[in-house]
């Protein structure tokens, strides 16, 4: 048996020629071991504790506070964008399911693509998830110190942006299973602000208030588009991203590798069932200000704590890998989480909030480029399984290894045409730093030498 080495290790990975998923062994769930890795994170995570882990990351809240945008850009058919979103995302999720079972290790995308189709093509999956990961942490501590900052006048933004900045690192590191408790808690109190929204908003409808009930959400003949849907479709889609940070938890989950696929899925599904003016039409002034002090504890602390952790993983899986600094790969050897990921991650997320804070368009840019980074990212999902069953492994099931990811490439591909042009500009000068860092990175012999499996 080859030996093996630690993350910690700047000779990385050991390296091999097997390519196969599964071990010799005949073992469907391979660790990580069996890919040249040491088993360093804690395995203590469980299926409901990914499930509880994605919801909270995707807000079941979430779009309270994305509304209007979402409002304004598909000319008010809010609940069609939305439906095209969970669709896109559900293929999306089929396609995580397949790949999260296939290589169980952090590291999300860029370990798919990487292993499924190459190397380069994991650096740049891994880069431009890293748009979105990285970002995120920051823009979710913007919008809720914005937040209070309006509900409590006398604290200024950058003061709560230091205390939710602190507050969701101190949790990470005392290790993911404090941390799964908290997301449980803070999913309870959701579920909560959530259901009594719901059951206002009904006996609104059935006493008039408002507009009363119609169609127009799901279609409307004057202003109906495909191309001004899928763009508001690229708005909506930020209440869904969330899903996949799951994947970051492969090495830290100890049931089945199908158990991540599964959590993934049924997290989706129970987010896409899920605002501020409409509460206070349907409920008066106390239940708009519930929603926004709810809305702004969700993204301030609950979805930036899980945000937090899902990208020092990313860091972690990339470090490990010598495609980024290696410092980012030392775990802790008491809470068996990665330490200085995680102090990086809310180091550049305080720079950026506090800087964006004093732009007028710091939300919207921030919005805009971390659900570019996500969605070009998931077509290159899409790509590896194709690539790594179909091409690779010959495989005959149709279905989720060549259907699934084709038509959830085709719809993100049109998402991704729609959006808006800052993004894409923004979007593929990060795309060119990426692949400029890549032959950087090949020249200098940093290229990572990743195995499928261990020959045993």
């Amino acid at each position: 048996m080859s030996e093996h080495r630690t993350s910690n290790d700047p000779a990385g990975p050991v390296p091999g020629a097997a390519r196969g998923p599964i071990p010799a062994t005949g073992d469907p769930d391979p660790g990580v071991e069996a890919f040249g890795y040491r088993q360093e994170l804690k395995r203590s995570l469980t299926f409901t504790d990914l499930l509880v882990y994605g919801l909270v990351f995707m807000v079941p809240i979430a779009p309270f506070g994305i509304f209007g945008g979402v409002f304004q850009a598909s000319g008010g058919m809010v609940a069609l964008a939305y439906a095209v979103g969970m669709l896109a995302m559900a293929f999306t999720a089929g396609s995580y399911a397949q790949m999260s079972r296939a290589f169980p290790m952090a590291g999300s995308v860029y370990t798919y693509a990487g292993r499924g189709v190459a190397q380069p093509v994991g650096f740049i999956a891994g880069w431009m998830i890293l748009l979105d990961y990285v970002l995120v942490p920051g823009l979710l501590y913007l919008i809720a110190s914005i937040a209070m900052n309006s509900i409590v006048p006398s604290i200024p933004v950058w003061v709560w942006l230091v205390g939710f900045v602190v507050l969701n690192t101190a949790v990470n590191y005392m290790g993911i299973e404090f941390t799964a408790r908290i997301n449980k808690l803070m999913l309870i109190g959701e579920l909560i602000v959530l259901a009594i929204f719901l059951v206002i908003g009904v006996v609104a409808l059935a006493s008039g208030a408002g507009r009363g009930f119609d169609f127009s959400p799901i279609y409307n003949s004057d202003t109906f588009s495909l191309e001004l849907v899928f763009g508001a479709v690229s708005i909506a889609v930020l209440s869904f991203l969330g899903f996949d940070g799951i994947s970051t938890l492969a090495e830290e989950n100890r049931d089945a590798a199908r158990s991540l696929g599964k959590s993934m899925i049924a997290a989706l599904v129970l987010a896409g069932t899920a605002f501020y003016d409409a509460a206070d039409v349907a409920g008066g002034a106390w239940l708009a200000t519930l929603t926004a002090v709810a809305t702004a504890v969700a993204w301030g602390f609950a979805n930036s704590l899980v945000a937090q952790a899902a990208t020092s993983r990313l860091l972690f899986a990339m470090a490990r890998d010598r495609q980024l600094p290696s410092f980012l790969a030392k775990v802790d050897p008491k809470h068996r989480v990665p330490v200085n990921a995680t102090l990086f991650v809310a180091v550049i997320s305080l720079a950026l909030g506090i800087y964006m804070s004093q732009r007028d368009d710091g939300i919207t840019l921030l919005s805009t480029l971390v659900n570019f980074g996500a969605l070009t990212a998931f077509l290159l999902l899409h790509v590896s399984v194709v690539v790594h069953f179909v091409v690779k492994q010959k495989s005959r099931n149709w279905g989720p290894h060549l259907v699934v990811p084709v038509v959830g490439f085709a719809i993100l591909a049109y998402v991704v045409y729609n959006a808006q042009v800052a993004a894409q500009t923004l979007g593929f000068v990060w795309l060119g730093i990426g692949v400029v860092l890549l032959v950087a990175l090949l020249a200098t012999g940093r290229e990572a030498e990743l195995k499928a499996e261990e020959s045993l």
